[in-house]
């Protein structure tokens, strides 16, 4: 069986790297591709994943636009010489365009029911929609889903970059960080670039919360790209780490979690590190789960930020249960079941 992997952005290199593992073991011909876009080809290098380069990101509409156009032209061409049998991908906008044209099965992952563009270019054309189910189903129906092919699990998509997770203890000295205090916390602005957020890249909303924040724990930060590095530099306890790292083990080695992103905070759930998600947009319900049982705190309130950020390096929560599916069985028996 051969088997394509489209790959569009920085955190689907964790998601899917055991899952390419797993088919290259079971001899099966897998294709990945990535476009050039934050961190993915490092990633990609990081974990020895052999894979093609088609396309990159725009920040316009217009370019947007343009970019994933060129990359639909460029995909389809190999996509149909190498015969493949079933496409994957976590909410890429060109593989269900491409295995829908070319009469190809595909297993389709989501976990965000607020990204309407993509949603509304890909959900009618997916055969196997794999989706939290703390998802309304009926959203995804709006965007187009037919309900018999959407999976429903217990859990978030966080789950598969645990499946093979070794913690390393000696992140922090294997960064070489200067540490001044006894607390760390580690930070991850905003997604500026995103079409459901389209926030300016040359501000953050991490900016306030780290004037204070500094003042009483060492402050990490991982930007998606070198504008945001660049509004953290120069200020006092600060470190701006450079990808790629270790950031699972990095999650659980701090004290804290602050994020304006979604992925990191979920990880930071599921590593029962303490974590406040400042997401600018609305809330997510695959965050709302985890806020839910008591793994996240969520508020766009800068002074709630920082009081909380206060008390939970102090208090941390206690461990909490939590069940979930397998998310990794799951998507290897539907890409097998969606060929038969």
């Amino acid at each position: 069986m051969k088997i394509w992997i489209d790959i569009s952005n920085a955190p689907h290199v964790r998601f899917f790297k055991d899952v390419i593992k797993y088919f290259k073991d079971e001899c099966e011909d897998v294709i990945v591709t990535a476009r050039d876009f934050g961190d993915i080809h490092k990633l990609m290098d990081m974990y020895n994943i052999d894979f093609i380069s088609v396309g990159s990101h725009g920040v316009s509409l217009y370019d947007k636009l343009k970019e994933s156009t060129s990359r639909v032209n460029d995909l389809v061409d190999i996509i149909h010489s190498e015969k493949v049998d079933v496409g994957l991908s976590k909410h890429t906008i060109e593989l269900p365009r491409i295995t829908y044209g070319l009469g190809i099965p595909s297993v389709y992952i989501i976990d965000n029911e607020h990204a309407q563009a993509v949603n509304k270019l890909t959900l009618p054309l997916c055969n196997r929609i794999i989706t939290p189910n703390s998802i309304d189903i009926w959203k995804l129906m709006q965007f187009g889903a037919d309900p018999n092919n959407i999976i429903p699990y217990n859990g978030t998509s966080e789950l598969m970059h645990f499946k093979s997770f070794e913690y390393n203890e000696n992140i922090l000295e294997d960064l070489n960080i200067d540490l001044k205090y006894t607390k760390t916390i580690l930070m991850r602005p905003e997604a500026s670039f995103a079409s459901y957020l389209n926030s300016d890249c040359n501000k953050s909303v991490l900016s306030p919360i780290v004037d204070v924040l500094k003042e009483y724990a060492n402050i990490l930060i991982l930007p998606r790209f070198k504008n945001q590095a660049k509004i953290f530099e120069g200020i006092d306890n600060v470190t701006i780490l450079e990808p790629p790292i270790d950031t699972a083990s990095l999650i659980k080695k701090c004290d804290l979690v602050v994020g304006a992103g979604g992925t990191m905070n979920r990880e930071a759930a599921i590593l029962q590190t303490p974590v406040i998600s400042c997401y600018p947009g609305e809330t997510l319900s695959v965050d709302q789960y985890y806020v839910d049982n008591g793994l996240m705190y969520r508020t766009n309130d800068v002074q709630d930020v920082i009081h909380q950020a206060l008390d939970f390096i102090v208090n941390p929560h206690e461990k909490i249960p939590i069940e979930t599916d397998d998310l990794f069985q799951l998507i290897i028996d539907n890409v097998y079941d969606s060929v038969k």
